[in-house]
């Protein structure tokens, strides 16, 4: 269901929240692509609710545009709304997530599509999280200016035309303790199964198992 939150500087933002099923184990914060809260993401938050969690995918767009949903065909409008976001305010809305399923208790993690990828490694620097993953995270170049606090695991295709081979070893070599994973033959958003020209069903449940084991192992 769809909620408000207010981040920490009075800004108030749409949240949808997927309730944990059967014994809880603790929070995930979704972080969104450049699409805002998409009914592929909100399928994504119904498989870790099954899981035990809750989960929530705070509107990271509603400082720029109010309640924006773009098409896939329109990545262009979706990129512009991303260029435009300020990442310092960007995360006040993500912490925003993480504080709401902290009063819940338990630990909270983040799971990050493409730009939300990269805000997942941020929020591994910054914010009180227990773990992140970054499914595809882009500009990486961006979050090399600190040092990762928590656990961090990433899943990149090998054929990811955001992210050349270069830039992926440089954030390698910039965060030595982060879990990287590559798939063979799998570009961008290979996991959004909404998109069938991008769609790589091996590498996500893989990386989907991969996320899961490694949530379990930091989260409960």
């Amino acid at each position: 269901m769809m909620t408000t939150l207010t981040a920490e500087d009075g800004h108030t933002l749409d949240c949808w929240m997927a309730e944990a099923q059967g014994t809880r184990r603790g929070g995930i914060v979704i972080l969104q692509e450049i699409f805002g809260i998409t009914d592929q993401l909100k399928g994504v938050a119904d498989r870790y609710a099954k899981l035990g969690y809750d989960v929530a995918i705070p509107a990271l767009f509603d400082r720029q545009q109010k309640g924006a949903v773009i098409p896939f065909a329109e990545a262009l409008r979706g990129r512009d709304l991303m260029l435009a976001a300020e990442l310092d305010t960007t995360m006040k809305d993500v912490d925003a997530a993480v504080q709401a399923l902290k009063v819940k208790g338990g630990k909270v993690g983040v799971i990050g599509f493409c730009w939300g990828g990269g805000l997942a490694i941020r929020a591994a620097q910054i914010l009180d999280v227990a773990a992140s993953v970054a499914f595809y995270g882009t500009r990486l170049p961006s979050y090399q200016i600190a040092p990762l606090q928590v656990p961090v695991q990433g899943h990149w295709g090998a054929d990811d035309s955001h992210v050349p081979a270069e830039m992926l070893d440089a954030a390698r070599a910039y965060f030595p303790q982060m879990e990287v994973h590559s798939y063979e033959g799998a570009g961008h958003a290979f996991a959004n199964d909404a998109r069938p020209a991008d769609y790589d069903h091996d590498a996500a449940e893989q990386a989907h198992k991969r996320t899961q084991d490694f949530l379990a192992q930091h989260l409960g």
